[in-house]
């Protein structure tokens, strides 16, 4: 039986187990990022590629085992928040590159 519940605002709340398995989850993925770099055996390139792979994924570990957010019913409405506030900071961190880049354009 799952230790995981569901209070009554419909947040749910993970188990020690689930908690657990996202710790040693993230501990991995920082671990891999740290290796590549120090071991210097990929090509520059490669070596980002896999840090931001290793990043990307931690994200999604991190969104599951500890914010609990996943495609059921009761998290729906957290996910699309979620989604509202990454297109929201899509456009200011793009609109803020866009003026820099514009600015720069402008000054030289």
């Amino acid at each position: 039986m799952s230790q995981a519940s569901i209070d009554s605002v419909g947040a749910s709340r993970g188990s020690l187990k689930s908690y657990g398995a996202g710790f040693v989850l993230s501990l991995i993925l920082t671990a891999i990022p740290f290796a590549l770099v120090m071991s210097g055996a990929l090509s520059p390139w490669m070596t980002l590629a896999g840090i931001f792979s290793a990043g990307f994924v931690q994200i999604l570990a991190h969104m599951h085992y500890f914010l609990h957010l996943d495609t059921s019913s009761a998290e729906r409405w957290n996910v699309v928040a979620l989604m509202f506030t990454l297109v929201i900071m899509a456009l200011f961190v793009g609109g803020s590159i866009w003026i820099m880049y514009d600015l720069y354009y402008r000054m030289m």
